[in-house]
């Protein structure tokens, strides 16, 4: 039976269950496989040996998730290329590459969950009562380990970009 977890976050105040496991920094990195804008299966080892900066979003048709993309896409232009960063969310492959026309996003490679919701249900970040994805960010190392990990409180709210590139900064160094 897959775990569910509550009090953890919220959406527009309300409580909402999670399912998955608590994903803690040092530990490995959960499998997930998801598909790219071209219905590619992308999978966790698809960056082996690169450092990953996973975005996790409810929908990019949504104010902060394109706020979100909008600012990892702005802020991973500075990092170099052994540095991966992916948006991630349930949205169709097609609306997600007519999103990224649309916004001009090239840094960042969006990736959608729809078909499995393995990288939901892996890293435990699925919400239960909506089917989609609690607004998270993951950093991977290069060794495949969980480097840094947040999942927002309210899923309406941003994350705390400066602490996930701190991170990623940090695995450069």
């Amino acid at each position: 039976m897959t775990e569910k977890r509550t009090g953890i976050i919220r959406f527009k105040g309300n409580p909402v269950t999670l399912v998955g496991p608590d994903v803690t920094v040092g530990s490995p990195a959960p499998d997930f496989k998801v598909v790219d804008n071209g219905l590619q299966p992308v999978t966790r080892d698809s960056a082996k040996g690169k450092i990953q900066l996973i975005a996790v979003v409810p929908s990019l048709d949504t104010g902060v998730c394109d706020t979100m993309t909008r600012k990892f896409n702005q802020d991973a232009a500075a990092l170099p290329e052994n540095v991966e960063v992916y948006t991630i969310s349930v949205d169709l492959p097609f609306a997600q590459k007519r999103w990224c026309g649309n916004a001009g996003i090239e840094r960042v490679k969006t990736l959608s969950d729809y078909q499995e919701r393995s990288f939901g249900l892996n890293y435990g970040v699925l919400i239960d009562e909506l089917k989609l994805l609690a607004r998270s960010v993951f950093v991977i190392d290069v060794d495949g380990k969980i480097a840094y990990s947040e999942i927002v409180s309210e899923v309406t709210a941003e994350p705390d970009y400066a602490a996930a590139l701190a991170a990623v900064r940090a695995l450069l160094a």
